[in-house]
């Protein structure tokens, strides 16, 4: 699209917002109202068109300078009318402009908005993970002020969060479009507990595929309730799959014979507490090198713990690499760090 067009767009929408709360009407009025007092002025005052106007203008607002007083009895009725329809008229206008926006912020809190956004996460489904997910992402430094879209079949925003966004609703293309699911970055998707774990998972492979259909691009994390349905959230082009269930049954069998591991989890995938297990680039200065230096160099320089690499490209993940393995510029390394949190940030 022009720019031209684009204008005549935005100026098309201009007219029909103005003529639809008809405050065309009532700037017609203010209008005549202005028109009226400077011919009056100008009539029995003797005075210049530009001072009658300037008169016109601060007697209609009420502002009241001063600088300009009429003197003859009709300048006098001029400036009382003026002054009692002004008042009436410009308390319509601003009342009208307010409750315009009241509205839409209503709107917006109940989920009937759009959002035009860019590189922001969606989040689909609400339930208590989610909450936690939400919790999560706002403790982090790098999500604390981010732009968040919630796509939910809720009544209302959950959260009083500014950077919250609410579309109310199923995870469908209409209500995707309206999160701005074209220019996100990320997509986490989480099941509906109130189905079963077959429909829960079918209706979540389904919510995948609509998302990757509309934007390709977008990492898309998801939730499943059973590992068996793993292979069709593949098909649907999932980036990461999370089985909550095999997940806590895998974490609490380690932990019966190694005690505290899953103390230790809690804290590495937890960004409100203690040390974080995130992904870096490879700094500069370690690219090319061994994983053993880049393990030493990274603890004793920056006290950061390298545990696995993550290849460019593919994606493929090496946890514990051997020794003489090469780290290439283009990866990225899975490190224990004592994560920046929103609180830090602030100070």
């Amino acid at each position: 699209m022009s720019k031209t067009a684009a204008a005549a767009q935005v100026l098309r929408r201009f007219v029909g917002f103005m003529r639809r709360e008809n405050l065309l009407r009532l700037l017609g009025v203010m209008a005549l109202l202005i028109v009226g007092g400077t011919a009056g002025l100008a009539y029995f005052e003797g005075r210049s068109v530009p001072d009658a106007l300037w008169w016109s203008i601060v007697t209609l607002t009420t502002v009241g300078f001063g600088d300009i007083s009429p003197v003859s009895l009709g300048g006098r009725l001029i400036g009382v009318v003026l002054m009692f329809f002004g008042i009436g008229v410009l308390g319509m206008f601003t009342a009208t402009i307010a409750g315009v926006f009241v509205e839409q912020r209503m709107r917006k809190d109940r989920g009937m908005g759009s959002y035009d956004l860019q590189d922001h996460i969606i989040l689909c489904g609400w339930n208590g993970r989610m909450k936690e997910i939400l919790a999560d992402l706002r403790a982090d430094a790098r999500s604390a002020d981010k732009d968040i879209a919630l796509v939910a079949d809720i009544d209302a925003k959950p959260l009083a969060d500014d950077r919250l966004h609410f579309v109310r609703g199923d995870v469908t293309e209409e209500n995707l479009t309206r999160a701005g699911i074209e220019r996100a970055a990320t997509v986490v998707i989480v099941g509906d507990r109130s189905l079963g774990y077959s429909a829960r998972d079918a209706k979540t492979v389904l919510s995948t595929l609509t998302v990757k259909s509309l934007n390709p691009k977008v990492y898309a994390i998801v939730e499943l309730a059973t590992e068996a349905n793993v292979r069709h959230c593949q098909r649907a082009r999932a980036d990461e799959i999370v089985v909550g269930a095999e997940l806590c049954s895998r974490v609490m069998s380690t932990a019966a014979h190694d005690h505290g591991i899953s103390t230790v989890l809690r804290e590495l995938l937890s960004a409100s507490v203690g040390q974080d297990l995130v992904t870096e680039p490879v700094p500069s200065a370690l690219a090319g090198r061994s994983f053993l230096d880049v393990f030493s160099a990274l603890k004793r320089e920056h006290d950061k713990i390298a545990v696995a690499i993550q290849r460019q490209g593919n994606g493929v993940i090496e946890t514990n690499p051997g020794a003489d393995t090469v780290v290439a510029a283009a990866d990225r390394l899975v490190v224990i760090s004592a994560r920046e949190r929103r609180g830090a940030a602030a100070n």
